[in-house]
């Protein structure tokens, strides 16, 4: 097949998958980048829907498979529900497009392996959508904490008090996976990152809190793992109506010399009666680190503290936008150098091969070895 990167020049016609709250934010960016233009967009809604300006000239289609015949787009960016990221991913590589797809990459391992498979047989880039690979504030909690020495204790959670269009949005993630595994893919893979080191044990816990999903699912979830350095983590998530606006954001990093936490300025305030929105189920505030507190354990004589904490101001951090758009420009620089099977795919899938242990675990109520 004819490869676009022969021609380093000339700009990849795109075509955008799913128009949710990752995938308008991601079709905005390509219209904002050079090397991309955007021909197409996608999503069973879009006929009816009211979009941004960038968007508005944009040709329309319902259904992906005609989309993908009559446009032969270069590149897909894929930004649906869960279930059809294999299949729609796979469609895509096979008539000779590159592909971005959301995490989590697919439902199963199986269907990630596939993925892979597909990539290295049509030498297609396959770009995975884990948004704190290119969050400066993140590269730098995972740098700072890189040196606090072994093992580590990482203690991470993102509870959602979702409740109007939020709420329908989750019930809806949750028809194809629960939220231990939608958001877990994220902070395992900061987790593997920080202690460069191999999962062996995984446990979880879950609940259902609500009569409003499917009576197999959960909307609470907690997971532990344990790596072979002897770093241990836990991740906690929570969706719904029903949840706490107390503690919902923690992200720390504790070793032997010290931790290194982020710190947010913006905690959940009380509801007000009516209420619509929460902070907490503000995707925009998902992304927002304020500052990064740096802790050192050393002490004086008297085991008084050496050393004052230090607060790193994030005030510049890129929003969810342009978050985004550091995304479409890392996948577009991968197609033009070439990357097919990189370090962060393979990373990509062995973290969802935890989060769907910790899911395996809280369903059969047992201790899963990776």
């Amino acid at each position: 097949m004819p490869d676009d990167r022969d021609n380093q020049t000339a700009p990849l016609r795109v075509l955008a998958v799913g128009l949710g709250h990752m995938g308008i934010p991601h079709a905005e960016a390509i219209t904002r980048i050079d090397g991309f233009e955007l021909v197409g967009i996608c999503s069973r809604s879009v006929l009816t829907m009211e979009l941004p300006a960038a968007l508005s000239s944009v040709d329309r289609f319902n259904d992906f498979d005609e989309a993908l015949k009559g446009l032969k787009p270069d590149a897909v960016i894929i930004s649906t529900y869960p279930d059809t990221h294999a299949d729609f991913a796979i469609k895509a590589m096979r008539a000779g497009a590159h592909v971005f797809v959301e995490k989590p990459m697919a439902r199963s391992v199986e269907e990630a392996e596939r993925m892979v498979a597909v990539a290295k047989v049509t030498q297609r880039t396959l770009y995975i959508g884990y948004i704190l690979r290119v969050h400066p504030s993140w590269r730098e909690l995972i740098r700072r904490g890189k040196q606090l020495g072994k093992p580590l204790v990482m203690r991470m959670n993102i509870n959602q008090q979702s409740i109007g269009d939020s709420w329908t949005w989750h019930k809806n993630l949750m028809k194809s996976l629960p939220p231990v595994v939608d958001c877990g893919v994220h902070y395992i893979d900061v987790m593997c990152e920080l202690t460069g080191a191999k999962p062996v044990h995984v446990h979880g816990i879950g609940a259902r809190l609500s009569n409003e999903i499917a009576e197999d699912q959960y909307n609470y979830g907690q997971l532990q793992v344990t790596f072979d350095d002897g770093s241990i983590g836990w991740y906690e998530v929570g969706w719904g109506p029903m949840m706490s606006e107390v503690a919902y954001f923690v992200k720390d990093v504790v070793g032997p010399k010290g931790a290194v936490s982020i710190t947010m300025s913006e905690q959940g305030g009380a509801a007000n009666e009516g209420a619509s929105t929460t902070t907490s189920s503000d995707i925009l505030n998902h992304v927002k680190t304020s500052a990064l507190r740096i802790h050192h354990s050393a002490l004086n004589p008297d085991n008084s503290l050496k050393h004052a904490d230090e607060i790193i101001k994030m005030a510049d951090e890129p929003d969810h936008d342009a978050l985004c758009e550091l995304e479409q420009r890392a996948f577009l620089d991968a197609i033009r150098t070439g990357a097919i099977d990189t370090p962060d795919l393979s990373a990509a899938v062995d973290s969802l091969r935890v989060v769907l242990a910790a899911d395996e675990s809280i369903r059969a109520r047992r201790h899963i070895d990776l």
